[in-house]
C-alpha cells in the first residue's frame, strides 16, 4: 500500500449537527465523518476541514483532506462511505444528513484548508408574513418588506480590502490580522409563490452570495444582519462605510442565525 492524500468535497444539513469540528460528546460533521472513512479505511482518520461551520450552518461546497496508507481506492470511497452514511452499514438513515459530493487523489502536501484561495457563502431570507414549516432550516423569516436596492448599495461598501473587525464576534479568539478581502458581494431574489393548500402567502426568497480569501468568525452573519437593517430602514446604505471604518463590533448589525448560511463553494488553483 501506498501513501494516499485525499481530497473530499462534502454536503450536509447542519441542522442536528453541532458544528463541523469534532467535540467529545457531541455529534459532529466531523466526527461523524471521521467514523465512516476509518472504517472503510482501515485506518485512524483524521479530517483537515477548510471551514469549521457552526451548529445549524449547512455546506454545499465543503472541502477536507485525509492522508494514509491504505487499500480502498480513491475512486470507490464515495460510494462506499455513503453506503454508510445513509443507513447500509450503521443504524439505518442515521447519518442521512451528510453525504461525500467527491473523492479525489490531491498531490502529496496539498491542504484543504491552508491551500484554499477562497470561499463562498450563501445567506438566505425569506421575506414574507409567514415561512412553511418545511423551509424553516433553510430560510430567516423577515416579515416586513426589505428594500433590496437599499441592500445592495450598503453592499458595495464591502466589496474589496478593509479590516473587517466590526463583522467579527465579539470574545473570538486573537487573530495576526483581521484584514480580508471580499471579491464580490451579490444580493439576488425571486418570487415564492403562494401555497393555498398550505394557506402561506407570497413573498420572496432573498439571497446574498458573499466571496472572499477569508472570513472572521460570525462575520457573513453580522454582515447580513446589518444589510437586513439596511433593508428595514434602520440604517442609511452609506452608514456600512462609517460601521467599516469605525472597527467596532457594536457598531455593526445583529448575528443573523444559523440557519440561513451555506458554505457553497471553497476555490483553489487546481481542483
Amino acid at each position: 500500500m501506498t501513501m494516499k492524500n485525499v481530497l473530499l468535497t462534502i454536503e450536509y444539513d447542519g441542522t442536528d449537527f453541532c458544528g463541523w469540528q469534532k467535540q467529545p460528546n457531541d455529534r459532529t460533521v466531523q466526527g461523524v465523518l471521521e467514523a465512516a472513512l476509518s472504517k472503510v479505511t482501515g485506518i485512524d482518520v483524521r479530517l483537515d476541514g477548510t471551514s469549521r461551520t457552526d451548529s445549524g450552518v449547512h455546506a454545499k461546497g465543503q472541502r477536507a483532506t485525509f492522508s494514509g496508507e491504505f487499500g480502498i481506492p480513491v475512486d470507490r470511497i464515495k460510494q462506499t462511505v455513503n453506503n454508510i452514511l445513509c443507513g447500509r452499514g450503521m443504524s439505518p438513515g442515521e447519518n442521512a444528513d451528510v453525504r461525500i459530493v467527491e473523492a479525489v487523489e490531491a498531490p502529496p502536501g496539498f491542504h484543504a484548508r491552508f491551500d484554499s484561495r477562497g470561499k463562498r457563502y450563501r445567506y438566505a431570507i425569506r421575506n414574507a408574513s409567514e415561512m412553511p414549516v418545511f423551509d424553516r432550516n433553510y430560510r430567516f423569516l423577515v416579515e416586513k418588506p426589505l428594500d433590496t436596492d437599499a441592500m445592495r448599495k450598503a453592499a458595495a461598501y464591502i466589496v474589496g480590502t478593509h479590516d473587517f473587525r466590526c463583522f467579527q464576534a465579539t470574545g473570538s479568539f486573537e487573530r495576526k490580522t483581521t484584514v480580508r478581502t471580499v471579491s464580490a458581494l451579490e444580493i439576488t431574489e425571486f418570487p415564492v409563490k403562494p401555497d393555498t393548500a398550505a394557506k402561506t402567502p407570497a413573498g420572496r426568497d432573498i439571497f446574498i452570495d458573499i466571496s472572499g480569501d477569508g472570513f472572521l468568525y460570525n462575520m457573513v452573519r453580522i454582515i447580513a444582519g446589518t444589510l437586513i437593517e439596511t433593508g428595514l430602514g434602520k440604517r442609511r446604505p452609506e452608514d456600512m462605510k462609517t460601521v467599516i471604518e469605525g472597527l467596532d463590533r457594536t457598531a455593526a448589525g445583529f448575528t443573523a442565525p444559523p440557519q440561513g448560511l451555506t458554505l457553497m463553494e471553497v476555490f483553489y488553483d487546481v481542483f
